[in-house]
């Protein structure tokens, strides 16, 4: 008898989206500067917190007996990252570059699926 049911293709995503994207936080945080709404505080050490959440939570989702705390864990980190995305997107709006725009306006319906299977993992 297994621990979980194998992780799920969405959930997949979440892990591979975490693991890039933490290790992107931890290397080269600046990457992740121009995205922070001004009322967030100390702009750096939040942006290194985040990349370690969302390392944490990428191995968790691969941990089967962690999934259930990992999965609402994600997910918050998920909706808590959405303000930076947010910004990205209003910022990009104001430039000339039609490719950033159009890929800053996706990337925000596409979290909501990264959310729903962060969720379905933690089940």
């Amino acid at each position: 008898m297994t621990d979980a049911a194998p992780l799920r293709t969405d959930a997949k995503a979440v892990v591979g989206a975490f693991l890039v994207s933490g290790v992107v936080h931890l290397v080269r945080p600046q990457t992740f500067e121009p995205l922070m709404p001004g009322w967030v505080p100390a702009h750096r050490e939040v942006i290194l917190l985040s990349g370690v959440a969302e390392l944490l939570c990428a191995v968790g989702l691969l941990v089967p007996r962690a999934r259930r705390v990992a999965g609402p864990a994600s997910a918050a980190v998920l909706l808590g990252v959405y303000p930076g995305n947010l910004k990205m997107a209003l910022d990009a709006s104001r430039t000339p570059s039609t490719a950033f725009k159009v890929a800053a306006f996706a990337r925000l319906p596409l979290q909501l699926p990264l959310v729903r299977g962060a969720l379905r993992a933690g089940r």
